[in-house]
């Protein structure tokens, strides 16, 4: 009698699962390269530019709801259903209307500020990237 060995049942993946199985593995898997120059030099351009836009979008939309609340008061019967006299209404109204104006009008300024504040904080690292890269 021949003794046949059994040595198990083998299966490959085609190329394409190979790849999706790769980038599941990678999302829980601790990274073992470093993040290359060019792609942190991106991150930190972004970084700057990012927090300015934030800042001053979060700014320009809250002055525009408090300037719509200031019109709704003084042109619409809000003042009144809330408990406003119509002359206190429109007073009120044109006080809260100029206060959503002044945010809305600074929110470009203290963009440029927020920008200019985060480009001097990381301007040597980028610079250092720059420096290292064009050589």
């Amino acid at each position: 009698m021949e003794n046949k060995r059994n040595d198990g049942f083998s299966y490959t993946y085609s190329a394409g699962e190979q790849a999706e199985i790769k980038r599941i593995r990678e999302k829980y898997t601790a990274p073992d390269t470093e993040e290359d120059k060019m792609a942190r030099l991106r991150r930190l351009d972004a970084q700057v530019t990012n927090k300015a836009q934030v800042t001053a979008l979060v700014l320009g939309v809250i002055g525009t709801l408090i300037l719509g609340f200031g019109m709704s008061l003084f042109m619409s019967e809000l003042g009144e259903n809330i408990g406003f006299a119509a002359d206190q209404a429109l007073a009120v109204g044109i006080a809260v209307g100029v206060i959503g104006a002044v945010l809305v009008s600074i929110a470009y300024p203290v963009y440029s500020l927020v920008l200019k504040h985060q480009r001097k904080k990381l301007a040597s690292e980028i610079i250092r990237l720059t420096d290292e890269l064009m050589k």
